[in-house]
């Protein structure tokens, strides 16, 4: 039976929108939003509701609000690269170095039940499955296997993602409120060790990474790549807020 994502209240559709356009690049910091006039009469809201939603975005801080001028979108806060979704693409061409991404898998295959329980889904419901390796100038650098939620991720088997990767695709398309990470060190198998061309002897850093739009998991992704020797992991709220449990 197909899993039907909640239906968000008026003022939350209207920050789900502006979160959006933030997240994705749309509206950059420091970039003036709509006025409460304009999304009232582009939601054909009452403007009480619109007034809530820019209110709860400001305490988030997303936005800032400046009397009898307007609202913008806030500076990025600075915060460990491990609390973000990096893009590997993008880090790597900043360095001047070329990069590129071989699919290895795009699939739709039944969830395992580990699979289903980190997606909250059943076992043997449909799963969208991807695997890939990122190369920096011809060396392989990163092992991406991930599972995405269909019922939150519908067209995500037919991307071209020799173009765009994965996770730069779902974080441009689909804006999550909460992220968990968690980091590794572990030995490659014999398989994994191949395909980054290394010794099964060597160690790796295993980023496994979890993603929820109103909390509804969204993928579960595991990367690895040489190597570290700490771990942690935690539970992050698009406002930056811990949430554990």
């Amino acid at each position: 039976m197909k899993r039907d994502l909640p239906t968000l209240a008026l003022y939350a559709q209207v920050k789900d929108h502006i979160s959006r356009k933030i997240q994705d690049g749309t509206w950059p910091p420091g970039h003036r939003l709509p006025s409460e006039h304009e999304l009232v009469a582009q939601f054909g809201m009452a403007r009480m509701t619109v007034n809530r939603a820019l209110r709860e975005l400001v305490e988030q801080g997303r936005i800032v609000r400046v009397a009898g001028v307007g609202s913008f979108v806030a500076e990025n806060k600075p915060q460990s690269t491990l609390l973000q979704i990096a893009n590997i693409a993008s880090e790597i061409r900043q360095r001047g170095h070329d990069y590129r991404c071989e699919m290895l898998a795009v699939e739709r295959i039944a969830a395992s039940p580990d699979v289903a329980a980190w997606l909250d889904l059943r076992a043997g419901d449909s799963v969208f499955h991807s695997a890939c390796l990122h190369l920096e100038n011809d060396t392989p650098v990163q092992l991406e296997e991930r599972y995405v939620n269909p019922q939150v991720v519908p067209d995500y088997l037919e991307q071209d993602f020799t173009a765009m990767p994965p996770s730069e695709y779902l974080v441009r398309n689909v804006p999550f409120d909460q992220i968990e990470h968690v980091v590794d060190a572990v030995l490659p198998n014999a398989e994994q060790a191949e395909r980054l061309a290394m010794e099964v002897t060597d160690p790796c850093l295993l980023l496994t990474r979890r993603t929820w739009t109103r909390n509804t998991p969204v993928t579960w992704v595991r990367c690895l790549h040489p190597a570290s020797r700490y771990s942690l992991g935690s539970r992050f709220k698009a406002d930056g807020n811990p949430s554990f449990g």
